[in-house]
């Protein structure tokens, strides 16, 4: 039995105020034994040999014979999830059912849930697969980019404390033969009277799309609440013409 919950009493009811022997009695417990579930504000009923389908999955181990655990007024086990997205999640468990709705929810609850082919199966379908599979790939060919896209957000705000708009200049410097000219860009800028925040990104080693990094980061500062607009800004050719770089700028509106 789990140690600090409830039993079991005659009449079927859990409840959290009897207190649990150190070792429950003998064949108590079996597979087949059914549990109810409180998930979220949800109820559930189901057995435990569904919940420990999966060795190894935190469902499993929340439902071992040593796990401590939550239990709500009415003695039912409490776990605190979204329950719209446990549902297909205990569907799977009883019968293999793959969901087909709310895919990025439910891939979120399994990753919690730890259960390992369910993730898997999920991260084969296109919603996952293109967000969680091939455009992670791509950021983390590109250097820094959590931070810089944290630096952006940052700047803007700082900027937009007496403005409607703000705006950040982003410099893309994919080689690092072109780094060792970055202060010759920032030093046009300033002399033009373009010299706004400037965030670098790069140098990178893989052949990026440039088209598909803006894309990224308009997505990514949108995803977090913020109105924001990206357009290319202008090309500036090293002072030799060795190099090019282009530069963008994401207009951050306030009010």
């Amino acid at each position: 039995m789990w140690q600090g919950c409830a039993v079991e009493r005659p009449e079927g009811r859990m409840t959290s105020q009897t207190p649990l022997p150190q070792s429950p009695r003998p064949g108590r417990l079996t597979m087949s034994t059914v549990v109810e579930l409180n998930v979220g504000g949800e109820f559930h009923t189901t057995t435990l040999g569904t919940l420990r389908k999966f060795p190894g999955s935190k469902l499993a181990e929340m439902f071992s014979s040593s796990a401590k655990a939550s239990m709500d007024a009415e003695g039912r086990f409490f776990i605190d999830r979204p329950s719209t997205y446990f549902r297909p999640i205990l569907d799977y468990l009883r019968t293999g059912q793959v969901p087909t709705q709310h895919i990025p929810e439910v891939y979120r609850e399994a990753q919690f849930y730890e259960i390992k082919p369910l993730v898997k199966l999920l991260e084969d379908m296109p919603q996952i697969f293109g967000e969680q599979v091939s455009r992670k790939q791509f950021l983390l060919q590109v250097p820094g980019y959590d931070e810089n896209l944290e630096l952006m957000v940052r700047l803007a705000r700082a900027e937009g404390i007496t403005a409607r708009k703000s705006s950040v200049l982003v410099c893309l410097v994919e080689t690092e033969e072109q780094d060792a000219y970055y202060s010759e860009v920032l030093c046009f800028l300033q002399d033009k009277k373009m010299f706004k925040s400037v965030v670098k990104f790069g140098p990178w080693k893989a052949v990026l799309d440039n088209s598909d990094l803006m894309h990224c980061l308009e997505m990514d500062i949108k995803a977090q609440g913020y109105k924001v607009f990206s357009k290319f800004y202008l090309t500036y050719p090293t002072k030799r013409n060795e190099f090019h770089f282009n530069i963008y700028s994401f207009t951050f509106t306030w009010w």
